[in-house]
């Protein structure tokens, strides 16, 4: 069975990015973005090709406000964004710095509902059509966000969602606040809201259970046409959908069309950039750009690498910038990988020659494994002997 007879196809048109970095990011523990390292963040994701950029809301601090105005001033191709309460006064101030995008957010779950705004659904939704209609009027884009959305009652959900699309917000957001949701509750819930609403939908997922990857695919599949994101996916507490393994999981469906539309081969640096702003290292398995993603080892893994590289890599890593490391001085390498590898060093071995250096190799790897110089020298001494 080939991967077009499961896999969903997804064209990379029918969605867009909102990294959110800039925002989300400077939530997480490490986070303390500078003026400077923000102008280098939206500079880079600029250069990348995200579509939206989300900064702090203005007022958050006055330092924020003033980040927000510099970076609408950089004129970049995404558009700038913020985040804030679906209040007017929010509202104004965030106007204020010209963005060119407001997201409102407003909880819907009875947690929320009842220890945070203390208001009713009804009170909401009035509300909601005040501040959307008072942002509509200034001719800026407006997305309407029910924080909570996966402890949320879905009858609850949709009525919110109907009225904002029916005063125009361009589009409604289902946010997993607290990263409990699985596949299949946002894919049916997705649906749900698509065929309640005309305007786009965004999806905001946190990962707390290790879902956020899956779920921004399963929203997209369901009908979503925007996703957040955060590089290195750093956010408030375990993160959201890091850019890197939303990216690693859409270009399964659609690789020429990812490939058109971002830099794909600076994800690399956007990795390090987060990575050296925050004092963290990569995560030694992180999508595409971690150490070991392309790394492999066992034998049968190594000769089908050496004969087509697609055998054991779903996404060639050239595609984003990295390359792939072929551990061949191992106890678990095999005579075809060390047949290759002298190969590249214009040995030859006949095969009773190759089997005995490729036992003499395992043997030395069970005391510890072989460098490649170590390896070199080893096989360049077998073929003299």
């Amino acid at each position: 069975m080939t991967q077009e007879n499961f896999t969903p196809a997804i064209p990379a048109t029918a969605w867009a990015i909102i990294d959110s970095t800039l925002r989300e990011g400077e939530q997480f523990a490490r986070a303390n973005f500078t003026s400077g390292d923000k102008i280098e963040i939206a500079r880079a994701l600029d250069a990348f090709g995200v579509e939206f950029i989300e900064v702090t809301t203005p007022m958050a601090s006055p330092q924020s406000a003033a980040d927000a105005r510099a970076l609408v001033d950089l004129g970049t191709r995404a558009r700038i964004i913020t985040h804030v309460r679906c209040a007017m006064e929010d509202a104004r101030r965030a106007l204020d710095t010209g963005v060119h995008g407001l997201d409102l957010l407003f909880g819907t779950s009875s947690f929320l509902r009842e220890f945070s705004h203390g208001k009713s659904i009804e009170q909401i939704i009035d509300q909601a059509r005040e501040v959307i209609a008072f942002v509509r009027s200034q001719g800026v884009m407006v997305r309407f966000s029910a924080e909570d959305t996966f402890r949320s009652q879905e009858a609850d959900l949709l009525a919110v969602y109907r009225a904002v699309d029916e005063v125009g917000v361009d589009r409604v957001g289902l946010a997993d606040t607290v990263g409990v949701a699985t596949p299949r509750q946002v894919y049916a819930l997705v649906r749900e809201v698509r065929r309640a609403v005309s305007c786009d939908i965004e999806f905001h997922g946190h990962n707390d259970t290790g879902c956020a990857v899956a779920n921004a695919f399963a929203a997209v599949e369901a009908g979503a046409t925007h996703v957040d994101t955060t590089i290195l996916g750093i956010g408030e507490r375990n993160g959201i959908t890091p850019l890197g393994g939303f990216l690693a999981r859409m270009f399964s469906v659609d690789p020429h069309g990812l490939i058109d539309k971002y830099d794909l081969g600076a994800l690399p640096a956007l990795d390090a950039m987060i990575s050296r702003m925050v004092g963290l290292p990569i995560p030694w398995n992180n999508y595409l750009t971690g150490e070991f993603a392309y790394n492999h080892k066992a034998g049968m893994h190594l000769k089908a690498i050496y004969l087509n590289p697609g055998a054991y890599e779903a996404i060639p890593p050239e595609v984003f910038g990295v390359g792939r490391t072929l551990q061949v001085g191992s106890r678990v390498t095999g005579r075809h990988a060390i047949a290759y590898r002298a190969k590249e060093l214009g040995l030859h071995f006949g095969e009773d020659a190759l089997r005995g250096v490729t036992d003499h190799i395992k043997a030395l790897a069970d005391h510890g494994e072989l460098d490649d110089a170590h390896l070199e020298r080893v096989l360049r001494e077998w073929v003299s002997a």
